[in-house]
């Protein structure tokens, strides 16, 4: 692809990026969720984070790693040991 046929095309995600995330705030208190995907919507941070760290912590080279030798796993063990402990 060549620099000319890039620059639209990179717009157009911007443009496309910036819309869907401020369509969130704009449309925040304008309109009102049910009671159901209200309360639903209070896991969406915890799912997300989960979703990103737990490949990081169990996979390597593409294959599942579970085994003392893997120090993120180990690490990430701690982590919600503490976190839980603290809350």
């Amino acid at each position: 692809m060549n620099d000319v046929a890039l620059l639209p095309l990179l717009s157009a995600i911007a443009v496309g990026t910036f819309l869907l995330r401020f369509s969130f705030i704009f449309l925040y208190g304008r309109i009102s969720l049910p009671q159901w995907l209200h309360r639903s919507m209070r896991f969406v941070p915890a799912a997300v984070l989960s979703a990103l760290i737990f490949p990081a912590l169990v996979i390597r080279n593409g294959a599942l790693f579970l085994s003392p030798d893997n120090h993120r796993l180990v690490a990430g063990l701690l982590a919600l040991a503490v976190a839980w402990k603290t809350k």
